[in-house]
């Protein structure tokens, strides 16, 4: 489901209203509240997440699937989906801010939140050229939803123009590879976590 293509995505930060008191509520309090609400949401670092190879394993034989998870026929396709992966990202959710980045697209949030009992998470969208040279067709849709915050990225397929754009960042950047016969393990998870606590 890695498609090559050039991204396309809007994002939106929501922030609930301040309950409604006896008396009046001024609109300096007001601001003052959507901007902490606004602040809050900005403090912790994005997670970009991939889904085949993160969440969805493969490239072990029929018989030698892993006993952490279960087969899932989605739209016309088989995919093997870890409990333990999901596990691992629903705990997360406790130092990042998720996003779906994937070739999945939608129909990441579409089974996802219901097959293992996750979140809804926003996603990326992509188009079909990058028209950036040799630049990994996921980059240009991440840098436009993230501009300058920090945030972890976790893949089973980077090349050398990640990591270089990780380097050039002004913002604390980190990629998490992955073996996609193992996914979003210990070791990964242990990575992130140990990261979102001292990102700079």
């Amino acid at each position: 489901m890695h498609l090559p293509s050039a991204p396309r995505c809007t994002h939106l930060t929501l922030a609930r209203c301040a309950r409604q008191g006896s008396g009046p509520v001024s609109d300096k309090a007001k601001y003052a509240f959507l901007a902490t609400k606004l602040h809050q949401s900005r403090a912790k670092p994005l997670l970009f997440v991939d889904i085949d190879g993160v969440l969805s394993l493969w490239g072990f034989g029929m018989d030698e699937w892993p006993n952490d998870g279960a087969w899932h026929r989605i739209d016309g396709m088989s995919h093997f989906l870890s409990s333990r992966a999901a596990r691992h990202l629903q705990a997360l959710c406790a130092r990042f801010e998720p996003v779906w980045c994937s070739g999945w697209e939608e129909k990441a949030d579409e089974y996802l939140p219901q097959l293992l009992d996750l979140p809804r998470f926003p996603h990326l969208s992509f188009q079909r050229n990058p028209g950036r040279g040799h630049a990994h067709w996921k980059l240009a849709a991440i840098e436009s939803y993230a501009e300058n915050r920090s945030l972890a990225w976790i893949d089973d397929a980077f090349n050398d123009a990640c990591f270089e754009w990780a380097q050039r960042r002004s913002a604390p950047t980190l990629l998490v590879q992955t073996d996609p016969l193992t996914g979003l393990d210990d070791a990964a998870a242990g990575r992130l976590e140990e990261w979102a606590l001292s990102p700079a």
